[in-house]
């Protein structure tokens, strides 16, 4: 679509009746018509009229998408022998898929530390309570521990951002890949779409620049497939891949169970769900539309079923989606290629966007001007053969690190770390004193070199002859 001077790409624009974004042409230089054309080539002009009346329809038909739903079933956590002996059955095949090297692991990457106070990527910012390691450490450590215990390598593929994704590669670099190796990291950069006005016309932010943001968690998939990533790993032999975001140092993304319960019951998209806290809980909810299984953003679900519950109090719209998915390296390829059957809807967020008047001049906008179109990862449940949805314990698994107070704040996300190191280490027989919360009254971590998981910490701390825990000790890969 791109030619020298722009030509052809300015006549496909003004047929499309996008003719606005070369409203400044005349007065450009070189060097910003070049940029602007480039821009330009990268939109699919079909695919962007296609998105636009999807998600105004979309949105217009919000309220009744929820006129039929029901509670989606899950795979509860074991309760009972029979419960026990499943999940350690699944574990095995989890475990066989492992030490196959049949997994690949999915970050989605691409936020700035912003809301953090933090100049950087997301994943750079310093989480854990005592040794302060970034989010991106936390993970590498833990696909190192695995690939200590199955003898395989987990490939890692981080979903970056235009924003972030030089920094985030280059911070990587500075820390030599945290030992993982260069070619077991994969970085992605995830998709941009166009700011458009209620009218579909593309938005400009600058006389040479279109108004881009990211194309939402739903990129994930064509980055996947326009990258040729998908079909690497279809390839290399790999049958899952783990899902999950980067904010939650707890993501159990390499838990042997989930990937076993997937991988047996034939499912092309798996996820993992937690009771909600309350109705007014900001997670998703699984539900049956119709009889297929689909995620309720909580903004979407009526406050009446938000607040149903049973008799014993618990909320009968109770599976919280946590943004944790196995899914299939083919399905992911299907719907990264947008066929029919398989393309994801486009979601209209209107938002204030950057952008100039008619004499190019910067508006700052106080109300939400503009549409940014985006798509999401768990509309493809729908699309999926045999989904399936996992319960997880929440303290075991969830607490994202959000905001610099208040809910998933990094204070609650640290502090539910220590809880987590805490149990562990009660389970192990380690004398602790906690609160009423379970916060234990010092500060300490567990590496994931020491321990993978609560059963090896329990072993590895009877090894090594059940020593006192004391204040800022890390438990590492050299303890003993």
């Amino acid at each position: 679509m791109s030619d020298n001077d722009g030509t052809s790409v300015r006549a496909a624009f003004a047929e499309a009746g996008q003719g606005q974004v070369f409203r400044f042409w005349e007065r450009l230089d070189p060097g910003e018509r070049n940029r602007l054309i480039h821009q330009a080539s990268e939109i699919d002009l079909a695919e962007l009229e296609d998105a636009v009346r999807q998600a105004l329809e979309q949105s217009e038909s919000a309220s009744d998408a929820c006129s039929d739903l029901e509670p989606a079933p899950w795979i509860p956590l074991p309760a009972d022998t029979e419960g026990e002996r499943r999940w350690r059955e699944v574990e095995g095949i989890g475990e066989d898929l492992l030490r196959m090297g049949k997994v690949a692991a999915f970050t989605v990457a691409g936020g700035q530390g912003t809301r953090l106070g933090y100049d950087g990527p997301k994943g750079a910012f310093p989480v854990t309570p005592v040794s302060k390691k970034p989010l991106f450490q936390v993970f590498a450590e833990r696909l190192k521990a695995a690939e200590r215990r199955y003898g395989k390598t987990t490939p890692w593929f981080v979903m970056t951002s235009e924003a972030n994704h030089e920094r985030t590669k280059t911070f990587f670099e500075e820390r030599d890949f945290f030992d993982l190796g260069l070619d077991a990291v994969h970085f992605l950069r995830q998709g941009m779409m166009p700011a458009v006005l209620e009218t579909g016309e593309i938005m400009l932010e600058r006389p040479d620049r279109i108004a881009m943001n990211p194309d939402g968690h739903g990129g994930a998939f064509r980055v996947l497939t326009k990258s040729g990533a998908a079909k690497n790993m279809q390839e290399a032999g790999i049958e899952v891949i783990t899902y999950f975001q980067v904010d939650n140092p707890l993501a159990p993304f390499l838990e042997p169970a989930f990937l076993g319960f997937h991988a047996s019951s034939g499912s092309e998209m798996s996820s993992r769900a937690a009771p909600k806290t309350g109705p007014e809980e900001k997670v998703g909810v699984f539900c049956l539309r119709r009889g297929a299984l689909t995620v309720i953003e909580y903004s979407d679900l009526p406050d009446e079923l938000a607040h149903l519950r049973e008799e014993d109090g618990t909320l009968i719209f109770q599976a919280g989606s946590l943004a944790m998915h196995a899914i299939d390296p083919v399905f992911a390829e299907r719907v990264g290629r947008g066929e029919m059957a398989f393309k994801l809807p486009s979601h209209a967020a209107r938002k204030k966007v950057p952008t100039i008047d008619k004499e190019g001049n910067p508006i700052f906008p106080d109300e939400p001007n503009g549409i940014k179109l985006e798509t999401f990862v768990f509309d493809a449940i729908p699309l999926a053969k045999q989904p399936c949805v996992v319960e997880v314990a929440r303290k075991e698994a969830f607490s994202p690190v959000k905001n610099t107070e208040g809910v998933d704040s990094v204070d609650t996300c640290r502090a539910d770390q220590l809880r987590r190191f805490a149990r562990w280490a009660k389970a192990g027989g380690a004398e602790l004193e906690t609160d009423e919360t379970g916060l234990p009254a010092i500060s300490f971590e567990i590496d994931p070199g020491f321990a993978f998981d609560e059963r090896e910490f329990a072993r590895r701390w009877k090894e090594a002859g059940e020593p006192a825990i004391e204040e800022g000790l890390v438990f590492d890969e050299n303890f003993v």
